[in-house]
């Protein structure tokens, strides 16, 4: 199926697709039990620059979690959490830019006790070096913490000199011990080769660039340069912004989806983009909890091979 034709349908929510493709008997009951989760590790990959392992499926909090004061959708919100550390997970990412996101992790977080189980993740894009700082400082009082992670200077622009200017402060306090790794993000393919520029004139730590099944670009270049130069990859959007369940919808998920431990949907394009070794981890935004046992299971078992991949794209560009 074309980008032309995905943009032209109707949407369908995850939850309407897996309603749909149970009555077809295309999948099976989503309600995995955190036991049978926890049974096997989730696979994890090392960081290129330091050797440290992350597990391959992390979470996105776009949307998601900008959630304010809401107290039922924070409770929900927090056994996704729960589900994902319990599981052996540990990435979140999140933004100033996502709302409420930062303050809600921040609070679910110290509620849970749990924030050096996770690996932490944000971004500042703010212009000129004071907007940056006050922005960084506004990030670590909403996350509830004086060190995150990773920092990713958001959405990189076309100045290679204000980039590289951003990229040195950011560094500075990574020297400070505020930050352990530095990083680089953009959503859109048309970045794609200024994030390339990016990767081989600072060396950063990580690269976060969206892709899916739906948009393939970065297969082109991207992901070998990041090989090259030695760059953890982070995926955005892996579900195309839901394009890819209202692209399957009505559609059984093939029997030869087992052949590298698909059962759902979900798993079946996770997979498809976990099969590519250079990436690192993948972070799909949710909101339920049986949806992050479902996408856990993305990171284990058996992954597709250059063949199956083949296989997998020819079907999703077929016609339903």
């Amino acid at each position: 199926m074309t980008n032309s034709v995905l943009h032209h349908r109707k949407l369908f929510s995850r939850r309407e697709v897996l309603a749909l493709g149970t009555a077809l008997g295309a999948v099976h009951a989503l309600g995995i039990s955190p036991a049978f989760a926890a049974a096997a590790p989730v696979l994890s990959r090392p960081i290129p620059r330091t050797g440290e392992r992350l597990p391959v499926i992390g979470l996105g909090t776009a949307i998601v979690f900008d959630i304010g004061d809401d107290a039922a959708k924070r409770t929900e919100r927090r056994a996704v959490l729960q589900a994902m550390v319990e599981s052996g997970a540990r990435l979140i990412d999140t933004a100033p830019s996502y709302g409420t996101a930062e303050v809600v992790v921040g609070d679910l977080l110290a509620e849970m006790k749990a924030r050096d189980k996770v690996f932490l993740a944000t971004k500042v894009r703010a212009a000129g070096r004071d907007a940056t700082i006050a922005e960084m400082q506004q990030s670590q009082r909403r996350l509830r913490t004086d060190k995150v992670d990773l920092i990713q200077l958001h959405n990189v622009g076309a100045s290679a000199s204000d980039t590289s200017a951003q990229i040195a402060l950011l560094r500075e306090w990574k020297d400070k011990g505020v930050f352990r790794y530095v990083g680089i993000t953009h959503s859109v393919a048309s970045a794609n080769e200024r994030m390339i520029e990016t990767m081989q004139r600072e060396k950063v730590d990580f690269v976060q660039v969206n892709y899916s099944m739906a948009e393939r670009s970065v297969e082109q270049r991207l992901l070998a340069v990041a090989a090259e130069t030695g760059t953890a990859v982070l995926v955005n959007l892996p579900f195309g912004r839901g394009k890819l369940f209202s692209a399957v919808r009505g559609r059984q998920l093939p029997a030869w989806a087992a052949e590298f431990d698909a059962a759902s949907w979900a798993q079946f394009f996770l997979k498809y983009i976990l099969a590519q070794e250079a990436v690192t981890a993948v972070i799909p935004g949710t909101d339920k909890p049986e949806y992050m046992l479902d996408n856990l299971n993305a990171g284990r078992g058996r992954l597709p091979d250059a063949a199956m991949r083949r296989k997998m794209v020819e079907f999703f560009d077929s016609p339903g």
